[in-house]
C-alpha cells in the first residue's frame, strides 16, 4: 500500500513527485507514479518532436527541477549558456534540448524512473475494507505486460497529473479523411511530400510549417488573422496572491472562475521570435498563409491528396493536411467523468472539477475534501491560466506536498 500515487508521469507529475520527497517526511517506497509511456516525460519528448520544437516559451526558472536556478547553473557548468536564448522585455528560454537534457540529469540525479510503473489507470474506487484507502484500477493490457501490479493498486491519496490526457481536438470535417493527420497522433514528422497544409494558428501550428517549409511546399491555414504574445498568459498570473485576488474571489467551479481563466490566456497565439522565423520563411516563398474556416475536406485521387474547401468559396489541395488545433477540454475527458462518478466528486461549470483552493483536493459532493487531488489543466479553476503549463505545477506542488503529508497524518478526512 502507497501513500500517494501520482497518475502521470509528464512535466506536473515528476515535478510533484520531487516536492513530495523533498518537502514531506514520506520515504521512496511511500511514492509511485504510474504512466504508460515507456520513460517519464515521454509524452512531452514526442509532441516536441512532432513539431520540431527548438525552444521553449518558458523562461530558463521553469523546469522539471525544485531549485528555480538549476538550470541555468546546469547550462554554465556545461558550458551551454548559449542555449538561453534572449526575449525582448522577459527572462531568457532554454533551448528544447537543453530543457530535455537538464530533466535527464533531475531524473536521474534523484533516481525518479524507480518510481514509474508503466501502467494505464482505468479507474479510482473506494477501498470496500472501509479504510478510507483508494484503489487504482489498471487495464488488462498492463497485467499482461507484466507491470508488475496485479491491476490493482492501494493508496491512501491520489495526485492526477494526466494532461490533456492524449484527447486532440479534431474538426469534424477532418473525420474519414486519408491524408489527413494530427500533428500529435499520427503525423510522421519524418516523411517528406511535396504539399502540405498545416490547419491552425497558434504557436504549434507556425512551429511545424516553419519546420516543413525548407524541404517541402507549405501552406499555414488558420481561422483569424495570426497574433502574437511572448507567453501564454500575464505572468503575474505565477503569484498566489494575484491568483487570489483574481480568481479565488469568484466560487469554486464558478462560470466566472472558467471566463476568468479563458479571458487571461493566451491561446492561439504565436511568440514574436517565431512569428519573424515565419515571416522570414513567407518571404523567401517557402511557405504561404491562406486563412481561412475549413468546412468540409476529401480526398482527391487514388494518389490520396486531398482537397480543403473553404468557408470564403476558396480551396485548398495538398498531399497531406496536418491539423494543429489543440485539445479537447479535460474537462470531458471519459477517465475523468468515471473517477468523479465513482468517487462522488463535485463538478462546476463545463465539467470543472470543484477543488479546495489551499490544497487542490476535489471536494465531494457532500461538500467534505477528498484524498484525490489535482494538478495540471485539470486544475485550472483553482491554479488559474498557467495551470496546465511548466509555472502551474510548480504552484500546484506547492501546495499539494503539504496537503498529502496531511492526509497521512490524518488532518484531511481521507475518503
Amino acid at each position: 500500500m502507497y501513500e500517494c500515487v501520482i497518475v502521470g508521469g509528464g512535466i506536473h507529475g515528476t515535478y510533484c513527485c520531487q516536492q513530495v520527497l523533498e518537502e514531506t517526511d514520506l520515504e521512496r517506497e511511500d511514492l509511485l507514479i504510474v504512466d504508460p509511456n515507456e520513460r517519464l516525460l515521454a509524452s512531452f519528448r514526442r509532441k516536441a518532436a512532432a513539431c520540431d520544437m527548438d525552444e521553449l516559451r518558458s523562461t530558463f526558472v521553469h523546469h522539471v527541477g525544485t531549485e528555480p536556478f538549476g538550470l541555468e547553473s546546469f547550462a554554465e557548468g556545461h558550458d551551454r549558456e548559449d542555449e538561453l536564448r534572449p526575449t525582448p522585455g522577459y527572462p531568457r528560454r532554454p533551448t528544447l534540448s537543453l530543457f530535455l537534457d537538464y530533466a535527464d540529469y533531475v531524473i536521474e540525479r534523484a533516481n525518479l524512473s524507480s518510481l514509474h510503473r508503466r501502467a494505464t489507470v482505468d479507474s479510482i474506487r473506494r477501498s470496500n475494507r472501509g479504510d478510507g484507502h483508494l484503489v487504482l484500477e489498471t487495464t488488462a493490457e498492463d497485467r499482461a505486460a507484466g507491470s508488475g501490479l496485479n491491476g490493482r493498486i492501494r493508496t491512501r491519496s491520489c495526485v492526477l497529473a494526466i494532461g490533456h490526457g492524449g484527447r486532440y481536438r479534431e474538426p469534424e470535417w477532418a473525420e474519414g479523411v486519408d491524408s489527413i493527420t494530427h500533428v500529435w497522433s499520427d503525423f510522421d514528422p519524418e516523411r517528406s511530400v511535396d504539399e502540405t497544409v498545416v490547419v491552425g494558428g497558434g504557436i504549434t501550428a507556425a512551429q511545424l510549417a516553419t519546420c516543413l517549409a525548407p524541404r517541402e511546399s507549405v501552406t499555414l491555414c488558420p481561422r483569424h488573422e495570426l497574433e502574437t504574445a511572448a507567453i501564454e498568459a500575464d505572468p503575474r498570473w505565477i503569484n498566489w496572491n494575484h491568483i487570489g485576488r483574481h480568481l479565488h474571489r469568484h466560487p469554486p467551479g464558478s462560470r466566472e472562475r472558467l471566463e476568468t481563466v479563458s479571458e487571461a490566456r493566451n491561446d492561439g497565439t504565436i511568440p514574436p521570435t517565431l512569428f519573424e522565423r515565419l515571416e522570414t520563411a513567407r518571404e523567401d516563398e517557402s511557405l504561404s498563409v491562406r486563412r481561412g474556416d475549413v468546412r468540409s475536406a476529401r480526398a482527391v485521387d487514388c494518389d490520396g491528396r486531398v482537397r480543403l474547401f473553404l468557408a470564403d468559396g476558396g480551396c485548398l489541395s495538398a498531399d497531406r493536411a496536418v491539423l494543429a488545433t489543440g485539445f479537447d477540454p479535460v474537462f470531458e475527458h471519459p477517465f475523468v467523468d468515471r473517477v468523479a462518478d465513482e468517487l462522488a466528486l463535485e463538478r462546476g461549470h463545463r465539467g470543472m472539477p470543484v477543488l479546495d483552493d489551499e490544497t487542490l483536493a476535489w471536494t465531494r459532493t457532500d461538500g467534505q475534501p477528498s484524498s484525490l487531488f489535482v494538478t495540471g489543466a485539470l486544475a485550472a479553476g483553482t491554479v488559474g491560466p498557467l495551470a496546465g503549463n511548466i509555472a502551474g505545477a510548480r504552484r500546484a506542488a506547492d501546495r499539494l506536498a503539504p496537503a498529502i503529508a496531511a492526509v497521512r497524518n490524518q488532518a484531511i478526512p481521507a475518503d
